[in-house]
């Protein structure tokens, strides 16, 4: 039961890093796209979201397995369908979770009736984190290493990031020209809690042997970093995590900077082209630091010791211990966010303009009805990059409705559909964007799920 549930801590429990959100990216009609290109295109005189309900998102998403393959109620023992999790899974698979709300955000047009300058500003929570399934540790937590004589286990599997944060922000865009849009927009960091242990290696090996004496060597480099949660260990504190959580999210945290920028261009007026770079960024955690190492090398030759008690033969317990002590350093360290790059290029058809216009108040979410594109997505991780191509359908279904249709390719999945709704009726926008619908079926069996959601009131300009 015990290596059950370290298997499971450390495949499950710390899971997580910030997504993809292919539908609300260019969706122009919804506010919050521009916390995924500073330079989208769109045209207000100002608008505000309504607190605490203006922008919910959390998405989901494991390339390696789903909650069935070990929770199905099939008869199956809960133990086997661990161990075929475990050996259907690589160090490549990875788990991640992300969920988002924002507390308030706002919008409005410089003053002047030649402006065409924007700001805008807002304070989002959010927990962002991943972990890479440690496929050789998750082995030896279960089966030991008697049956793999003379292979490396690779210690360097423990890949694991969490964090939970606020963000306060502050953006300005402007249209350059009727074809060319430029936003930037910077970033204050308040980290909450972190949990951090991204740069491990070592290994476990043990030599083969005929004649019953083995020879081990253990070679560690583990660190895990935390910051804002070493006095919950203190017996002597009495925890209010609801007054941590507030004092922290308000810049009593640990503190970073960054900066979103991006851009939209058109070379004719019903092809479009956008870029943005979102979250370059780190924090700095110097406050209620506290680190655990395991460094150290052990060499052991003789008959395999169990490191289960100080009676195991020669004393073995004991001297490994002092060869890989566990120490606790106070050290500060820094963290960087995970970086992300979006790209598309969008074809307007089924035009809708009046033939005499004022193309200064050209708005393609306005003049054209429907439009196609692909769309390009990068993120960094502690590893390799992850990597998502998108295309969708854009149709303007009447006045005060907009639909947004996408299928996507990650390593999550290959029949990624989704479908963003955006409604305005006066000045209040509602909108609801979903992904991987075909999951619903039975989301148990899912990769990866996303929902976003919220209200806005948006004050357009007028035509002149």
């Amino acid at each position: 039961m015990k290596k059950t549930v370290w298997v499971l801590v450390l495949m499950l429990a710390i899971n997580c890093f910030s997504q993809n959100k292919q539908i609300l990216y260019n969706f122009t009609s919804v506010p919050q796209s521009l916390l995924t290109n500073p330079g989208a295109d769109f045209k207000y005189n100002f608008y505000f979201g309504i607190p605490l309900l203006s922008g919910i998102s959390a998405n989901v998403g494991s390339s390696g397995f789903s909650a069935y393959d070990l929770f199905a109620d099939n008869g199956v023992d809960f133990n086997v369908k661990l161990r075929n999790v475990v050996f259907s899974t690589t160090r490549k698979d990875r788990l991640a979770i992300n969920e988002q709300i924002e507390v308030f955000n706002g919008g409005f047009k410089i003053s002047g009736e030649q402006s065409n300058s924007y700001i805008s500003f807002g304070m989002y929570q959010e927990f962002d984190a991943m972990s890479y399934v440690p496929t050789d540790l998750a082995i030896l937590a279960l089966d030991g290493n008697r049956d793999y004589l003379g292979k490396v286990f690779n210690l360097g599997d423990l890949n694991v990031k969490a964090e939970m944060l606020s963000v306060f922000h502050l953006g300005f865009h402007k249209n350059i020209n009727k074809n060319f849009i430029l936003g930037v927009r910077g970033k204050i960091y308040s980290s909450i809690y972190n949990v951090s242990s991204t740069n491990n290696s070592g290994y476990i090996y043990t030599n083969p042997s005929s004649t019953g004496v083995y020879e081990q060597m253990i070679y560690s480099q583990l660190q895990l970093n935390t910051s804002g949660i070493a006095k919950y260990d203190d017996e002597n504190y009495e925890p209010n995590v609801v007054k941590d959580i507030t004092k922290r999210a308000f810049l009593g945290g640990n503190l970073g900077l960054g900066f979103d920028a991006g851009f939209t261009y058109y070379p004719k007026k019903n092809v479009q082209l956008t870029a943005s770079m979102i979250d370059v960024g780190f924090i700095k955690h110097n406050k209620e630091v506290e680190s655990l190492t395991y460094k150290g090398t052990y060499e052991y030759k003789g008959v395999i010791p169990k490191f289960s008690s100080g009676e195991s033969v020669e004393n073995g317990f004991q001297d490994f211990k002092d060869a890989i002590p566990l120490d606790t350093l106070y050290a500060a360290y820094t963290t960087w966010r995970p970086a992300k790059f979006n790209s598309s290029v969008q074809f307007s058809f089924d035009e809708e303009r009046p033939e005499e216009c004022n193309c200064l108040d050209y708005n393609p979410e306005t003049i054209y009805k429907s439009a196609i594109d692909a769309q390009l997505f990068v993120m960094t991780t502690p590893r390799t990059p992850l990597v998502a191509f998108t295309t969708f359908y854009r149709r303007k279904i009447f006045k005060s409705l907009q639909m947004k249709a996408t299928y996507t390719l990650d390593s999550y999945s290959y029949n990624n559909i989704g479908l963003g709704l955006s409604s305005t009726f006066g000045p209040v926008n509602f909108y609801v964007l979903a992904d991987n619908l075909l999951e619903y079926r039975d989301i148990t069996k899912a990769n990866s799920l996303s929902f976003q959601l919220g209200l806005n009131v948006i004050f357009k300009n007028r035509k002149k």
